[in-house]
């Protein structure tokens, strides 16, 4: 398989609200890399805006995803990035696993993701 994806928080919430049911580009990244960072896994299944049958739906949703855990080497470039850029801690983590498992971020945040070097941004919202 070629490119693959790190799918940030916001673009989990939008797929389970069925936003990208007739996106192909989004289908095959959901079909052929569905990465997720544990910090998106924390961010999604702690977002307020569910119902508790949503709830249940976003946990069996993300049963699908390979969740990229916390490692050394993610959190001293997460400092790196987050003293760097700016940005918020839950972002500067992505950012970090994404970079260092050469992943593409999957993400609406074009505005903090795309001031950091290094990092391939994938905005579904602007590229189709």
């Amino acid at each position: 398989m070629g490119q693959r994806y790190l799918i940030d928080t916001n673009i989990l919430i939008y797929a389970l609200e069925g936003v990208f049911i007739d996106n192909q580009d989004m289908i095959k990244i959901f079909n052929e890399s569905f990465n997720a960072s544990v910090i998106s896994e924390i961010e999604f299944l702690g977002w307020k805006g569910f119902s508790e049958q949503s709830k249940i739906d976003a946990k069996n949703f993300l049963s699908l995803a390979n969740i990229y855990p916390l490692t050394s080497e993610i959190k001293d470039l997460a400092i790196e990035i987050k003293q760097k850029y700016n940005i918020k801690l839950g972002d500067s983590i992505i950012s970090a696993t994404a970079i260092s498992d050469n992943l593409t971020v999957v993400s609406r945040n074009s505005k903090d993701f795309n001031k950091i070097d290094g990092l391939i941004l994938f905005n579904p919202f602007e590229n189709n």
